[in-house]
Formats: C-alpha cells, sequence, structure tokens
C-alpha cells in the first residue's frame, strides 16, 4: 500500500470514531466545546506517532509473551511528555481535559493499532498510520463537539478568547449533557449509515454490514480464541 492509503484510511474508511466506534470515553465526555476536542485530539496525534513509530522499531526485540505490557510502557511515557508540555505551556486546557490526558495510556485506539499495525509493519508506515488515526479522530472530536456547543451554548470556542460567541439564544442544555453525546453520536452515526446504504443501492448493491473491525474484534480480544 502507498503511505498516502495508509493515511487516509484512519481518516475515512477506518476512522477510530464512526467507522470502528473506539476511544468513546473522550468523545462522549470532552466534546462540550471545540477547544477540548482539538487539544485532545492533538495530544492524541503526537501519542499515536511516537508510540507507533517506537513499537515498530522494537517489534523485533520485544518478545511475544510480554509485548503488551511493553507496548503499555512505550505509551505511557510518550503520553507523559505530552501531559508535562499541556501542564507547562497550555495549563488552563491541561486543567480542562483533566484525567482523560493520562488516561490516553489506556485508550483502545492507542493501544489497537500498536498490537494490529506497529507490530507488524515498519516505522515510517506505522508513523503515516498513527497521523492517519489521530487526525481522523480529531476531525470527529471536532466535528461532535462543534454540533454541541453550538447547539448547547451558541458559541464555538476554537482557542482561547478565539470564540464565535452569541451565535443563537436559544440555548439546547441537554445537547452539551452526558445523554447529549450519546444522542448526536447516535445520530451522526445513522447519517452516515443511511449515506452508504443510498450510495450502495445507487450502484446496485446491497447496503453494506458494519466493519468487523470495532473493539470487539481487535487484536487483542482475539489473544487466546
Amino acid at each position: 500500500m502507498s503511505l498516502l492509503t495508509e493515511l487516509t484510511r484512519g481518516i475515512i474508511k477506518e476512522n477510530p470514531t464512526f467507522r470502528l466506534v473506539l476511544g468513546m470515553c473522550p468523545t462522549l465526555a470532552l466534546t462540550t466545546s471545540l477547544e477540548n476536542a482539538l487539544g485532545m485530539g492533538v495530544a492524541c496525534i503526537f501519542v499515536l506517532i511516537c508510540s507507533n513509530a517506537a513499537i515498530s522499531a522494537l517489534r523485533n526485540i520485544i518478545p511475544s509473551a510480554v509485548r503488551i505490557p511493553c507496548y503499555i510502557v512505550v505509551i505511557a511515557a510518550f503520553v507523559q511528555v505530552v501531559d508535562l508540555l499541556m501542564q507547562a505551556y497550555t495549563p488552563a486546557l491541561a486543567q480542562s481535559l483533566g484525567i482523560f490526558i493520562p488516561l490516553i495510556v489506556v485508550n483502545c485506539i492507542i493501544l489497537g493499532r500498536a498490537e494490529a499495525y506497529a507490530s507488524k509493519n515498519g516505522v515510517l508506515y506505522s508513523a503515516v498510520d498513527g497521523l492517519g488515526m489521530g487526525i481522523g479522530f480529531t476531525l470527529s472530536l471536532s466535528l461532535m463537539a462543534t454540533i454541541r456547543e453550538f447547539l448547547g451554548s451558541g458559541s464555538v470556542t476554537l482557542w482561547g478568547d478565539l470564540a464565535i460567541k452569541n451565535i443563537h439564544s436559544h440555548a439546547m442544555v441537554l445537547v452539551v449533557l452526558p445523554a447529549g453525546g450519546f444522542v448526536t453520536l447516535g445520530l451522526i452515526l445513522a447519517f452516515i449509515n443511511h449515506v452508504q446504504a443510498v450510495a450502495a443501492r445507487k450502484r446496485g448493491e446491497s447496503a453494506p454490514l458494519p466493519l468487523e473491525l470495532d473493539c470487539r474484534h481487535c487484536a487483542l480480544c482475539k489473544v487466546g480464541e
């Protein structure tokens, strides 16, 4: 495969949120503002690229029996770097994201790409895979955050004081509540599935089945079967 194919796969075909349904905790909890979504997305991009590249470089050295603990140690090291950098340079954002930055260590997107891709491919392709998955995750978070913040508070905050405020005065409080995250995600997934089904019918094909690539079917869950 070409590097472009590897890059775009995580953005569209295997989008972590809308296609693989991974990383639901930050997706539902942090998408009340675009600023939080972008902060989490950039952090995950950094961790995905660095951990994928490191694990790929070490894949022939790490014993198979202890590969998962080793992957977690590598991921945790890069998460610690991100956490310290954010506390030093963007303390307000770090406080807003809170525990979800350390929890990147156990994000199934990060560990899943390490096990399913980085451990089997070269450094360059693994880094590009991490970049594509990270961009796809960031875009999906940003879309959800924009919808929820716009409907829930009538504003869109890009970064700090850089915001569009008072867009409308009819705030829908439900949208920024936890239940609103589930409703927003469900509506987006339903829309994507509908578009795919319509496109398939126009081509004379049956509606595509859901991908068997979500957390129930990842390589980690298959170990020991």
